[in-house]
């Protein structure tokens, strides 16, 4: 059995919470890491740590899965060594031989660049310039660096094997659907294609191969850095959504103004990028994004996050019949609209925090 799972919106959609879960629940022999490198964040929590994660595949939770990372992920080979001593994975964590490597050079290039610093925003983590070095053929490759030379391996002929051998796979991706290179809001995106196709061509696995694709959505549309978000929160539009109307009253009888209603918003939910540490500009749910999303990346299930940020009644709540009625409205109003089941719904940190619709 091989899964994907991808984000539908702009990226921050509650994906590593999502890998913990299904790495935990699913025990996958492999979790394999595709995307575009360390420009992504994932924050999870195990074991009542929490994990801000660049390079590490966030199925890392369970003990028993072997981890790989595959070529079309650049490697920050810092950052990467960092994660592994973070976490204690030495001895199940693998990068393909293949994989690009991100010098200092890239780095620098990143954020003296006046065009992606200040008009797409980047993360500055070079992945742009080492992409385009790829490219022209001239990048270094993790097999001419000597200190990853314990961790490199054929993750194709690795992960192939396992699913010749019926084992399960957990293919995880990073960023949003919304930052594709091909489909997303140009040029206000990444430096690659974020779709489920191109997580499966990382990893090195044939589209025959790929069992079940879960794209992940946030129970409202969140941004960071520069681009459009068309369902973006305004003093001007914000009483056409009485939800929302609802949510900034909780949040100035808490004593939270942050200035304009977005970033008000934004200050209360606690939307920061894990990466920049960015104030995230915050949607209603993009429907329509989301219904494309679900299509191009050939969606078989979908998963809701933050569903308890929205509707603080249902934090750690494990039970559909148990979510308030207005949530359970709004996850239908999703579901509805994108026409696929929803199939995970996270309500809060921790993996355990999940109603799996699956079970039913």
């Amino acid at each position: 059995m091989v899964t994907i799972v991808t984000g539908g919106h702009f990226g921050d959609e509650g994906k590593g919470k999502i890998v913990s879960y299904l790495a935990l629940k699913d025990k996958p022999d492999i979790v394999a890491r595709a995307g575009v490198g360390p420009n992504a964040g994932h924050t999870i929590y195990n074991a009542g740590k929490k994990f801000g994660l660049r390079m590490v595949p966030c199925g890392f939770v369970n003990e028993s899965s072997k981890l790989m990372i595959g070529a079309g992920v650049l490697i920050n080979p810092d950052v990467f060594l960092e994660e592994v001593s973070m976490t204690g994975i030495e001895g199940r964590i693998f990068i393909d031989k293949r994989c690009a490597i991100i010098e200092e050079k890239h780095r620098n290039e990143d954020t003296s660049n006046s065009f992606l610093k200040d008009g797409v925003g980047t993360t500055g983590s070079g992945c742009g310039p080492a992409n385009a070095e790829r490219a022209n053929r001239t990048i270094k490759l993790a097999k001419s660096i000597p200190e990853l030379e314990p961790y490199l391996a054929d993750v194709p002929l690795e992960v192939n094997s396992a699913i010749d051998s019926g084992r399960n796979v957990l293919l995880e991706a990073s960023q949003g659907f919304g930052l594709s290179l091909f489909y997303g809001t140009y040029p206000y995106v990444t430096s690659k294609d974020t779709s489920a196709s191109m997580a499966a061509v990382d990893i090195g696995i044939g589209p025959t191969r790929v069992d079940r694709v879960m794209v992940i959505y946030k129970a409202y549309t969140t941004r960071v850095g520069e681009g459009p978000l068309n369902t973006m929160l305004t003093e001007e539009n914000i009483n056409n959504y009485p939800l929302w109307k609802g949510v900034l009253k909780d949040a100035r009888d808490k004593g939270i103004d942050a200035g304009t209603v977005n970033e008000t918003l934004a200050e209360y939910l606690g939307e920061k990028g894990t990466v920049t540490m960015r104030r995230r500009r915050i949607g209603d749910f993009d429907i329509e994004l989301a219904k494309y999303s679900a299509m191009v990346n050939g969606a078989t299930e979908i998963g809701i996050a933050c569903l308890d940020k929205l509707f603080p009644e249902c934090y750690k709540v494990t039970r559909y019949d148990k979510l308030s009625e207005r949530a359970k409205e709004h996850i239908r109003r999703i579901e509805s609209g994108i026409g696929i089941r929803v199939s995970l719904i996270s309500t809060g940190p921790d993996a355990t925090d999940t109603i799996d619709m699956r079970e039913k």
